[in-house]
């Protein structure tokens, strides 16, 4: 009896710390002026990049952990994921860059690290172990395929495939 209470207790403790987010949705649309202005400066590294855009990739072609015809919780999974992508690619952002950012878009400083503290609180501790290893994976990834050479490989195979099809 006393574990089903835990649990219970668990859920309600993580459905607050959910509610407290609310707060953070209202500045949503601030947040992603800042988060496109960081995409476009070309300071900022390709492989943080890619991470917004292997999450938009995961929202729009709806291949979902959660299907979203379940109510409630089908549209958890891609908010989660665009949560993590966000926390992700401003966690690689170099520090002056994001101030410089935050400035030109007159973000409250102290309100956007409550916001993000609020986030990484919100992410269980063994997903944020794993996704923060995603950015030196596909630098990994790029290296070698740069030192193979097999992108333009690659790249001659799609081509050729696309040149063969019947029309």
């Amino acid at each position: 009896m006393a574990k089903g209470r835990r649990r219970r207790k668990g859920g309600i403790l993580r459905a607050l710390r959910w509610l407290a987010f609310v707060p953070v949705a209202g500045r949503v649309p601030m947040y992603a002026r800042l988060i496109w202005a960081l995409a476009a400066d070309p300071r900022v590294p390709a492989s943080r990049k890619a991470i917004l855009v292997g999450a938009a990739g995961y929202v729009v072609i709806g291949r979902d952990f959660i299907p979203d015809d379940i109510p409630f919780l089908g549209g958890i999974d891609d908010l989660a994921v665009v949560v993590l992508a966000v926390e992700l690619f401003l966690d690689g952002i170099p520090d002056e860059i994001l101030q410089e950012k935050i400035d030109e878009l007159e973000i409250d400083r102290d309100a956007f690290r409550r916001d993000m503290d609020q986030v990484r609180r919100l992410t269980p501790a063994p997903v944020r172990k794993i996704i923060h290893r995603l950015p030196d994976v596909l630098d990994e990834a790029s290296r070698l395929v740069n030192q193979t050479r097999i992108g333009p490989r690659v790249r001659s195979w799609i081509t050729d495939a696309r040149q063969s099809r019947p029309s």
